[in-house]
Order: structure tokens, then C-alpha cells, then sequence
């Protein structure tokens, strides 16, 4: 068996102790099963993409000439540039807060009505999701990542028996939406 990938093979074979093959009759064939697994040679790189919105951007200036071809190299992947998701200042004005927190409650409670089914509880977690996000940002949170953690903690306050989600997917897919509104924007 070859692998494309540089792959070794290692097969498993079972060692019967003495104890246990001596109690097999003679005429008894024994066929030994053979676990085969295919292992790589060189580690398995992921990449994990993220959120496109607002990047950070990285200081051009470098005093070693080939530190700054290195930093020009990694900004060429636009993958593996770190990019901060945060609320753009204005939502941070009262009356935007409540305008966006009410923007939420009406899209999440479609979002989930249309991804999963309606029921009840989507009601409720629209609503507490919506309070969640609308006090953040009356305390002036920018953070997403902030916003999503007190969000699911809200959120934990809700019964999920009789429901397709949980607070953190709930919390996750609240995040998600904010962050498509404000790439929109």
C-alpha cells in the first residue's frame, strides 16, 4: 500500500501469550488479524480562517533588513494575518446600541427559526441575546470575542431541553450575524 503523502505503513499484529494458544485445539486454524495504519511522515498543517472584517495592520518599519522581508512574506497570506473583530465606535452611542440590539433580536429569531424550526425558545433566546449585546455596547464594549463570552453566559439562563441549540451556539451564531452586519457596513 503507498501513500502520495511520504506515508509509512505500520501494521498491528496481536501476540497470543503461550497460556492462551495451548488451550486451542490442533485442528483449529487461527487467522491473525492484521490492523494496518498509515502514518505520516511529516506533520499535518491546518489552517483556521477567520473573520474577514477590521485587520489589525503590522508596523512596516523594521531596522534589520530581513525582518522586514519576513514580515512582508507573512502579509502576502492574508490567512495567517491575526484580525481583531470589534464594534465600530459609533454603535457605542445609546440610541445605535438599542437600534443594533434590536437589529439582533429580529435576525436572530429568523436566522434561528429558518436554520433549525420555530419554537418557543427562540423567542426567549433572541431577547436575552439581544439585551446581552445592547448592554455591551452601553458599556462600551468593542471586543466581540467579550461580547460573545458574556453573551453565552447570559444566555446559559435558558432551559435548552426541548431545543435544537445551546447557549454557546446561540451566543456563536448572534456573534456571526453582528459580524456579517458590520463587514456589510
Amino acid at each position: 500500500m503507498k501513500s502520495l503523502y511520504g506515508a509509512r505503513i505500520i501494521t498491528a499484529i496481536p501476540k497470543f501469550n503461550s497460556a492462551s494458544t495451548n488451550k486451542i485445539p490442533a485442528k483449529t486454524n487461527l487467522a491473525v488479524p492484521a490492523l494496518n495504519f498509515l502514518v505520516p511522515s511529516q506533520p499535518i498543517l491546518t489552517k483556521t480562517v477567520l473573520f474577514k472584517s477590521q485587520t489589525a495592520p503590522r508596523s512596516q518599519s523594521a531596522s534589520n533588513p530581513e525582518t522586514h522581508e519576513q514580515e512582508m512574506d507573512e502579509e502576502e497570506d492574508p490567512d495567517d494575518q491575526v484580525q481583531d473583530l470589534t464594534v465600530p465606535e459609533h454603535y457605542l452611542v445609546p440610541s445605535k446600541a438599542l437600534e443594533e440590539s434590536e437589529w439582533l433580536r429580529v435576525t436572530l429569531h429568523k436566522w434561528l427559526d429558518d436554520e433549525y424550526c420555530p419554537e418557543p425558545t427562540n423567542v426567549e433566546i433572541s431577547k436575552i441575546a439581544a439585551q446581552s449585546y445592547c448592554k455591551a455596547l452601553l458599556e462600551k464594549q468593542t471586543d466581540l470575542g467579550e461580547i460573545l463570552l458574556k453573551m453565552a453566559m447570559d444566555l446559559e439562563s435558558i432551559s435548552y431541553q426541548e431545543s435544537f441549540h445551546g447557549a454557546f451556539s446561540s451566543a456563536n451564531a448572534a456573534v456571526n450575524l453582528i459580524a456579517q452586519r458590520i463587514e456589510q457596513a
